[in-house]
């Protein structure tokens, strides 16, 4: 029997933690606000919640991470019942909450711990027509680099985990390339739970300014009419209205970096790659909560709790709207003829927010004497900004009914899977004729970017090819409930689609080639067969004089007209079924 490293560490914790936790006092509270639990610390807790609470709170693994530390998911329910399935089909609200995917913001770690603590003892009430789910600690490599010096930024707490995993990924880059094995935990969590909303729990980098919480909503145009327009008429109207009354002025995130904010700022652009962006995908109202940084650790876990307990009460009193309304958009994605593949920010219109900041001005840098950004605090404003919340698609692509993929791609198969992409194998080998796409152009950043060299502005030309597919290829239906996922990873024009992240790249690198000596003759009498494609060489060098003095230029367009260049250069390895 191998024992975990972790098993040690962990149950020396539980020792330690007994007295503690039979009284079921946290860590946070106990070090007056200024400190936060360890990784074996929290654990101990919420097992021995779960523990002594077995009819309300369930802890279960789910998974685990790079260096195969198990990956929980507290199960809160007020009666009891900890089926999801069950769950959705009685029609309760299912909330999932997501802590320490950037362990050096761990308020959501101590805002749980107190939250489920007053819920068991009688302190808080969980209503009945919610069920909850808690990541406790999601990057749990970076849980245990502990420090006190990597979050430069930021007012606390005395010491935190490490932003990086095990592999010094940013897991809240990773929901579509799925690098990790935390990736593929988180997907596994998500499937059983399905949330109808997702919460996941950050400390914000930026701007200084006096509000304590800022809300990360996902972009609503790309959850489409019906959900978007209520979670951005409804929803936000009401969380916004909600935090107001517990004492906190409440303003969308603020996306703005190194310069001063009272001008307003455009609203985060929330991509697939991200943990709300992914989750968005699949119809979930995705949230990602921001506390200010340099508000102090204790304020920003209490302002963490208030939006936790916020979400929690909306999830109830308007629980059959957010049913509804996901269910109708669901239906409305699977019935779209076009999909919205890239996304723009549109200037006009715009929204005016009560924002509540501090002026901004430059003095001499001790450092480097030169002027630098600083804000007085003893100059505290509050104007109307501008927040440019309005997107709009920049491309588009038709919807196909089926994608037909080579089981070769190994890689790309294992992460439908785990998404819950359904779809069948083809049980013999057969000819199929679909649309396929040839890459014509693309560029590609210079330096990598979370393990992988991005391609972007993407080109294709389509054309209608007949293939023979064999025995076990994947036929992909797209009108399912992973419509959206589908079409954002599919599509290789998509920003986030495994094609952007270079999981076809074998396709871009020719693999055949000729001879000069050989294919001059070669060419030369197939050229004489195929007048048409004289014409063509004489009219390139009619309209190119680079073209024309370029012996090797045009006895390489001679071989790529001709029969012996390779079919599936530059052609993308996923196929198009379109409705008839």
């Amino acid at each position: 029997m191998i024992i975990p490293k972790w098993l040690p560490l962990l149950a020396v914790a539980c020792l330690m933690h007994t007295a503690q936790a039979q009284q079921l006092t946290t860590k946070f509270e106990t070090s007056q606000g200024k400190e936060t639990v360890t990784y074996q610390e929290g654990m101990a807790f919420f097992s021995d919640l779960a523990a002594k609470y077995p009819n309300r709170l369930r802890l279960d693994s789910m998974g685990c991470d790079d260096n195969g530390m198990p990956i929980h998911l507290l199960t809160c329910s007020s009666n009891g019942q900890f089926d999801y399935i069950r769950a959705h089909q009685e029609g309760k609200t299912v909330l999932l909450v997501m802590n320490a995917i950037h362990p050096g913001e761990p308020d959501g770690v101590d805002a749980c711990q107190l939250l489920l603590r007053d819920w068991l003892t009688g302190k808080y009430q969980l209503p009945e027509n919610v069920v909850l789910g808690i990541i406790p600690f999601y990057n749990i490599d970076g849980a245990l680099e502990r420090n006190s010096h990597t979050r430069a930024n930021q007012n606390g707490p005395a010491s935190y985990g490490f932003r990086g995993n095990g592999q010094n990924l940013d897991l809240n880059r990773d929901f579509i390339k799925a690098d990790s094995r935390n990736a593929l935990a988180f997907m596994h969590i998500f499937r059983t739970m399905d949330p109808d909303i997702f919460v996941d729990t950050h400390v914000s980098n930026g701007a200084d300014y006096q509000h304590v919480m800022t809300l990360l909503t996902t972009m609503y145009q790309k959850l489409g009419a019906q959900q978007g327009q209520f979670l951005h008429t409804q929803t936000e109207p009401a969380l916004y209205k909600s935090m107001q009354q517990k004492g906190y002025d409440l303003v969308p995130y603020v996306n703005v970096w190194g310069s001063i904010p009272d001008s307003g700022w455009t609203a985060f652009y929330d991509m697939a790659r991200f943990s709300s962006g992914y989750t968005t995908l699949f119809n979930t109202l995705g949230f990602v909560t921001e506390t200010h940084m340099l508000k102090p650790f204790a304020q920003r876990v209490k302002a963490t709790r208030a939006m936790l307990e916020t979400f929690i009460a909306y999830g109830s009193t308007q629980n059959q709207s957010i049913l509804s309304t996901r269910q109708q958009q669901r239906a409305s994605a699977m019935a779209a003829a076009w999909y919205p593949i890239n996304w723009k920010n549109n200037p006009v219109p715009y929204e005016w927010i009560n924002f509540k900041g501090y002026t901004a001005d430059h003095k001499p840098s001790e450092i480097s004497g030169q002027p630098r950004l600083y804000y007085d605090r003893n100059k505290p404003f509050e104007k109307k900004v501008k927040h440019f919340n309005s997107f709009y698609p920049s491309d588009s692509v038709k919807v196909p009914e089926y994608f037909v993929l080579p089981a070769s791609w190994r890689k790309v198969v294992e992460r439908l899977n785990a998404s819950g992409v359904q779809y069948t194998t083809l049980l013999q080998d057969s000819s199929i004729t679909a649309e396929a796409y040839f890459i014509t152009g693309y560029e590609t950043r210079p330096k990598p970017y979370e393990g992988h060299y991005l391609h972007y502005n993407v080109q294709t030309e389509s054309r209608t090819v007949t293939r023979t597919f064999h025995r076990g290829d994947l036929l992909i239906p797209v009108r399912q409930k992973a419509i959206n996922y589908l079409m954002e990873t599919l599509e290789p024009k998509a920003e986030d689609s495994f094609f952007a992240w270079g999981f076809f790249d074998p396709i871009l690198q020719q693999k055949e080639y000729f001879s000069d000596y050989v294919f001059e003759d070669t060419g030369a009498a197939w050229l004489k067969e195929h007048p048409e494609v004289k014409v063509q060489l004489e009219q390139r060098k009619k309209d190119d004089p680079n073209f024309a003095k370029n012996a090797d230029a045009q006895l390489d367009f001679v071989y790529r007209q001709s029969p012996w260049f390779e079919p599936s250069a530059m052609r993308y390895p996923l196929f198009r079924i379109m409705a008839r």
